[in-house]
């Protein structure tokens, strides 16, 4: 297992003091097969559909990259997954029984601590998870948020036994207000709306090999090379963009529309027909409930991912994770109805390979050659 730091530390870049790091934590690659067995009815690239067809949330027990948030006075610290396909944040308050080796909010504690107890409610694909909101002081990266509502999580059955075997606390959302649970304000919105940063903006450098970043009110020219490639969003609910295609050798292998690029996902994901097709396509063969595995040497062709007129493509590595002598392929199906589907999700694997810039002043996202 790697070592990582015990703490995440704010620096500022520049000039600007609102240009802040928060390093993103990483799992080692075999531990994370390891959680993504673990559970298999509750996949971190599975979503919950509610009744109008909107994505919900997503499951985000196998998630590999992880920082630090601290809500309370004095501060009480959370290692939370930073989502850009939620909105809320939620974190397991000391009235959850069991999962231990958690940390746990106690608003006894905190002297900025507001009671609210309307009831919170996420329902996942492998179950519930509930609790009260609250009302403290929450602080992203050394940035406070005073009288930030937030949800005290006490009962995360919902999530399975890979949550209280994982390396993370809770659920920071960072996608837009549009789609918070109960109508909740972002944290991120909300330091948006104060003018505690220059620019409403924040963008992700995560890494194959070691800790990544997540920097909150700017971009790190040195993360990337040549230029950002800007995408205008189709929606402002998830970070929801228009897909041109995805191509093997220049077949083309969907024809979905709709992509959302999910950092709280691990995998890729796509309408079931087409990852079944695309696996067949690159020699990987199914193995167990959805996963498909090749060999690590084979000769496969490159995928292609065309955003915006721009291919991005993944080479075997790139769209393979090593677990001893076999690679999992890291694509999975999954077949969301309309209206909200079908999509394909771009995640952690996705944004490992591109350095991704979400920018909520001009409603886009952009991807950059990492440096």
């Amino acid at each position: 297992m790697m070592k990582v730091a015990a703490v995440v530390l704010a620096l500022a870049l520049g000039a600007s003091a609102d240009v802040l790091k928060i390093p993103m934590k990483k799992l080692d690659d075999s531990e994370f097969v390891q959680r993504i067995r673990m559970d298999r009815a509750a996949r971190a690239v599975n979503k919950e559909v509610g009744d109008s067809g909107d994505i919900v949330i997503s499951n985000y027990q196998n998630a590999q990259y992880y920082g630090e948030i601290s809500v309370g006075t004095p501060a009480q610290t959370f290692q939370v997954i930073y989502d850009t396909g939620s909105s809320n944040l939620w974190i397991p308050s000391k009235d959850l029984s069991g999962n231990r080796g958690k940390n746990k909010y106690d608003h006894d504690a905190s002297a900025t601590y507001t009671a609210d107890g309307d009831s919170f409610a996420i329902e996942y694909g492998s179950g519930p998870l509930s609790g009260y909101y609250s009302i403290d002081t929450v602080s992203m990266a050394g940035l406070a948020v005073e009288n930030f509502q937030f949800a005290e999580a006490t009962d995360v059955s919902g999530l399975g036994a890979a949550f209280s075997a994982g390396k993370f606390d809770g659920i920071q959302g960072l996608a837009w207000d549009a789609i918070s649970v109960d109508g909740i304000p972002t944290l991120f919105g909300s330091l948006c709306d104060n003018g505690k940063l220059d620019a409403c903006v924040f963008s992700f450098n995560l890494k194959n090999d070691e800790d990544g970043e997540l920097l909150i009110g700017g971009i790190d020219e040195s993360a990337y090379t040549g230029e950002i490639s800007y995408v205008p969003l189709k929606a402002e609910n998830y970070w929801e963009i228009a897909l041109d295609g995805v191509q093997v050798d220049g077949e083309d292998m969907t024809n979905c529309t709709t992509a959302i690029v999910d950092s709280g996902t691990s995998l890729l994901t796509g309408p079931t027909a087409d990852i079944e097709a695309l696996a067949k396509k690159v020699g990987a063969h199914s193995f167990i409930a959805g996963e498909y595995i090749m060999s690590c040497n084979s000769d496969s062709p490159d995928i292609d991912f065309v955003i915006n007129g721009q291919t991005y493509s993944f080479s075997l590595d790139e769209y393979t994770i090593k677990d001893g002598p076999i690679c999992l392929f890291a694509a999975m199906g999954l077949d969301i109805p309309s209206p909200a589907g079908p999509l394909w999700i771009l995640g952690d694997v996705f944004m490992r390979k591109y350095y991704s810039i979400f920018d909520r002043d001009n409603s886009q996202v952009g991807f950059a050659a990492k440096a």
